[in-house]
């Protein structure tokens, strides 16, 4: 059995559909309170546990970056610390934040990070943390999440469109969508493949959708799919008014995950058309 933390996140809610997974949320683990996280792991004494709970509110974590950093670092540090102590793997999912988006070509998991606002500082500190428990870790950063579940850009985009006939999105911004189901399925692969293994992949690992886009082509690609006639007008990060910086380039190398677990990137193109049509699905 593989124990998941997290129950209706977007990562979380495509882990609730394969097999061999208990997804527990925040009403039976309180990320606040790390010592309970380890409390739950120990009861259920799974064979692996994935890390699918975090707090993803990259603006809200500027003026809350004490919560930020308890839920996504000290949270997932508690439950790398009893995995360790009993010997089972943990895959954490991590973010492409971790980065400060300079240069153009794609970051390997040896690239140093070196995170720009609040949110990625909170989860860099999650990755230390965990690896410096000596478990059995893998540490799986993705970048742009989408999915039919939760927020996201794309569901974004389809009701800003409802009643704007142009939107302004940035253009300068550079990375590769990835579905939620992907990065689900991908955890899983790895979980799976580490349980019970001698000898064991562990570490960093990059996972993204492919082809990497800007923010504006993937609204372009959201619009064309769904016959939205919304007209996107490219503009520059300065353009953008929020209260956090994002990275320029959160292009992601995935080489090292496709050599080790056998898991190449996936075409957000095609996943975007099969959210689209869940997302269909759900208005009838």
């Amino acid at each position: 059995m593989i124990l998941v933390f997290g129950k209706t996140g977007q990562v979380a809610s495509e882990l609730a559909k394969l097999p061999q997974t208990v997804c527990i949320g925040r009403d039976a683990a309180d990320l606040r309170n790390p010592s309970s996280c380890a409390d739950l792991v120990l009861r259920f004494r799974p064979q692996a546990v994935i890390n699918a709970a975090a707090y993803t509110n990259v603006d809200g974590a500027e003026e809350d970056e004490k919560n930020a950093t308890i839920i996504n670092a000290y949270a997932p540090v508690a439950m790398a610390e009893i995995c360790s102590n009993l010997d089972i793997p943990i895959v954490h999912i991590s973010t492409d934040y971790v980065f400060d988006g300079s240069g153009h070509s794609p970051r390997n998991s040896n690239h140093i990070p070196s995170p720009l606002g609040a949110y990625g500082r909170s989860k860099l500190l999650g990755e230390v943390g965990i690896l410096n428990t000596r478990a059995q870790a893998v540490i799986l950063r993705t970048s742009w999440v989408f999915s039919a579940n939760g927020k996201n850009f794309v569901k974004t985009m389809l009701s800003l469109s409802d009643t704007k006939n142009e939107l302004s999105i940035v253009a300068d911004q550079i990375g590769g969508p990835t579905s939620a189901r992907s990065i689900a399925q991908t955890c899983h692969t790895i979980a799976t493949q580490i349980i019970g293994k001698t000898n064991k992949n562990t570490g960093i690992y990059h996972f993204s959708g492919f082809p990497d886009v800007s923010w504006a082509e993937f609204a372009e690609e959201i619009f064309s799919q769904s016959k939205c006639s919304t007209v996107v007008n490219s503009i520059i990060s300065d353009q953008y008014l929020t209260s956090s910086v994002r990275p320029l380039n959160s292009r992601l190398d995935c080489t090292k995950l496709l050599n080790d677990f056998g898991v190449e990137r996936s075409n957000w193109k095609i996943e975007l058309s099969d959210v689209l049509s869940e997302l269909e699905c759900q208005r009838f």
